[in-house]
């Protein structure tokens, strides 16, 4: 994998193009999980079936993946706890209490949460056409979220689940950061997933037997355990690869600039699985969100020039 300040490769575009594509297919498969398998009890299956898909490759690393546990024990729970915990059993357990839309649009921020915490704590300067790029994509998802009708933002209520979103949006944001740090640098990709799988795993397992001891729901027909297995190897391991191979190459900041294809990707998904319809506000908000992140993430000038 190139160190940050290579150019980018058309197989890096690839992958930061379908990481979007990975993580809006959890929509897709998970859309019949809520109320048919409890929100932690999901989370921790699909973390625990990652874990051991995973194990072949931690066992071809295990001396790297030993060490980097034994010495960082509070880094990798950590980022299990933040892109596994609360960004998986946590967003499921919101998802009963608030709208596909509302979440969507919350969680759509954790982009500017990533800027706004590297502006605060890293001394991070940007730079006008990343503010327009931000600007323009986030006009996009409004649009989509609120069906092209200014009217609707009269409706769009704030509730405990809208919370549990927006908190989850700064725990992604922060998991982003994290992965930039010199320990988790230094694993092999593969290795890393392995790891922050089996850590989400680990993390999770007290919250989904609390669920299991209080009668929660579990998986009980072929249909629950099909859909489970698309999140885990479509909205898990393809996904969190992509972003993380995202994030090395371009930088936690334009990393999280693909949160907003997820829109636009989710509603090309359901027209195509799901039978929904397609709207001209649909249209309008793709434009929209995929003409910011091109700007946003577009090369500086003065890089293409030095190629040049």
């Amino acid at each position: 994998m190139p160190p940050s300040t290579c150019q980018p490769r058309p197989i890096d575009w690839v992958l930061f193009l379908l990481a979007p594509v990975f993580f809006s297919s959890n929509i897709i498969f998970g859309r019949g999980i809520t109320g048919d398998i409890g929100p932690f009890i999901t989370a921790f299956l699909r973390w625990f079936g990652a874990t051991l898909i995973m194990l072949p490759f931690l066992y071809r690393d295990r001396t790297a993946c030993l060490s980097f546990v034994r010495r960082n024990p509070g880094l990798w729970l950590t980022l299990g706890i933040l892109g596994m915990g609360i960004c998986g059993g946590f967003v499921y357990w919101a998802l009963t209490l608030t709208t596909a839309s509302n979440a969507t649009l919350i969680y759509t921020t954790s982009s500017l949460f990533i800027i706004l915490f590297q502006w605060l704590f890293q001394g991070r300067r940007l730079i006008g056409r990343e503010i327009v790029g931000m600007v323009i994509a986030f006009a996009g998802v409004t649009v989509i979220v609120l069906k092209g009708d200014p009217d609707a933002l009269q409706h769009f209520r704030f509730n405990v689940g809208d919370f549990g979103v927006l908190l989850a949006a700064v725990a992604f944001a922060i998991y982003s950061m994290l992965l930039r740090k010199p320990a988790v640098a230094a694993m092999k990709p593969i290795s890393l997933f392995g790891l922050l799988a089996a850590s989400g795993a680990l993390v999770l397992l007290p919250l989904a037997v609390v669920e299991l001891l209080s009668s929660a729901p579990l998986p009980d027909s072929t249909d629950d355990w099909l859909k489970l297995a698309g999140i885990i190897v479509f909205a898990s391991l393809s996904a969190f690869y992509c972003f993380q191979h995202a994030v090395r190459v371009f930088g936690p900041a334009k990393a999280g600039m693909t949160l907003y294809l997820m829109p636009p990707v989710s509603i090309l998904l359901a027209i195509l699985f799901l039978g929904e319809r397609f709207e001209a506000y649909h249209a309008a908000g793709i434009v929209l969100v995929t003409g910011g992140v091109v700007l946003a993430t577009a090369p500086k000038r003065r890089a293409v020039q030095a190629v040049a």
